[in-house]
């Protein structure tokens, strides 16, 4: 059947890999600022504000496509502002057929008036909860570290502090280039004794090395974007013809990659989209999946990034349901959970829409 975006939106997603404070709604951001008294948006007009928000950051450069979190994080301040946020978060991904999802966001960037870095967790899991209760959608909470900051141990100890809460990982984000992950390594071991889960920027804005040292010395079981991981792969032709000891490394310990298209395409992780590594990398079976990183400023969703993976890649229905599982294996919660969503959810979802009239006759039939 022919993909349409209809099709497209309709089918299961799983998303792992989107920041909390890159995917506000435009009116949202309006109605915070006015509350607020935040008198240095661009504009009060949120479709002039969500245009402002992806040009600043489709500039190719990944420090400029970070400007606009300024006024994202100055506005998400209070208790009320960070609930609100993980609840239309919730909310919007369940309109775009995500059935499984893992929000990110570093709490350091949300104490400026006075909230500790407990009450700001507290605060995005009480939304992220309250909208699973009334959307129907779970989803775990990833706590980030920055890589320009020493408080990385403080955040993996605040990730644990709230493992049986919603919180089901660790990340390190940030500008890569001058601050490697292997300078944060007390907080990925405490991580690591602690039997939690791990997952690092790398590979987005600097080379493979940075991705090597996200698995071999901070011990990631999923790396963000990993587009670098290219450069250790021979290709000719447009097909990989050897792997470095890196990618194969990487490939046989099927350690999963986030991928992020458009948002590799604005920071300028990708010249274009056609030369994405993601077109290779599925191609040799890498656990590869989508994800959207930042809705507001990539101007993007779930149901987009399917559709530019079509349009780009022509990817089929089988290979959708692939890359959702993938996901789906590759999430931070206990393996029957993802087992669960995977049968129940996941694969039932798309049989329903690639035969729709046999489903419909069994779901009809008596029970016998």
């Amino acid at each position: 059947m022919k993909l349409n975006r209809t099709a497209l939106q309709a089918l299961p997603k799983v998303l792992l890999h989107e920041h909390l404070d890159g995917s506000l709604r435009p009116q949202t951001i309006i109605e915070l600022a006015r509350e607020a008294k935040y008198s240095k948006l661009p504009t009060n007009d949120p479709y002039t504000l969500a245009e402002w928000f992806h040009r600043g950051a489709n500039q190719g450069d990944l420090v400029r496509y970070l400007e606009g979190f300024t006024h994202t994080i100055a506005l998400t301040q209070t208790k009320e502002a960070l609930e609100r946020a993980a609840y239309e978060q919730v909310e919007d991904l369940s309109k775009d057929g995500v059935v499984y999802f893992e929000a990110r966001f570093a709490p350091v960037f949300h104490t400026k008036k006075g909230l500790t870095h407990q009450h700001v967790v507290s605060a995005v899991l009480k939304g992220l909860e309250r909208g699973r209760r009334d959307f129907g959608l779970p989803s775990g909470l990833i706590i980030c570290a920055m890589r320009n900051m020493n408080v990385s141990l403080e955040m993996a100890e605040l990730a644990v502090d709230f493992r049986d809460h919603g919180v089901v990982g660790f990340d390190l984000a940030g500008e890569e280039g001058g601050y490697p992950p292997k300078k944060h390594i007390e907080a990925f071991h405490y991580i690591q004794r602690e039997n939690f889960n791990i997952t690092v920027h790398a590979g987005e804005g600097y080379g493979k090395e940075s991705i090597w040292q996200a698995i071999q010395y901070c011990g990631a079981h999923r790396i963000g974007h990993g587009t670098r991981l290219i450069d250790d792969v021979a290709v000719v032709n447009g097909k990989a013809v050897k792997l470095g000891h890196l990618a194969q490394y990487v490939l046989d310990k099927r350690i999963p990659l986030e991928i992020c298209l458009l948002s590799n395409f604005h920071t300028g992780a990708t010249p274009n989209l056609a030369e994405h590594p993601f077109r290779i990398l599925f191609q040799e079976r890498f656990r590869v999946f989508l994800n959207t990183d930042n809705r507001l400023m990539s101007n993007t969703s779930m149901t987009t990034e399917f559709q530019v993976a079509a349009d780009t890649f022509g990817l089929t229905m089988d290979d959708f349901e692939k890359i959702t599982i993938n996901a789906m294996k590759s999430a931070f919660i206990p393996y029957s959970e993802r087992c669960r969503i995977i049968f129940t959810v996941i694969k039932p979802g798309y049989a329903r829409i690639r035969y729709p009239e046999s489903t419909e006759k069994n779901e009809q039939s008596p029970q016998r």
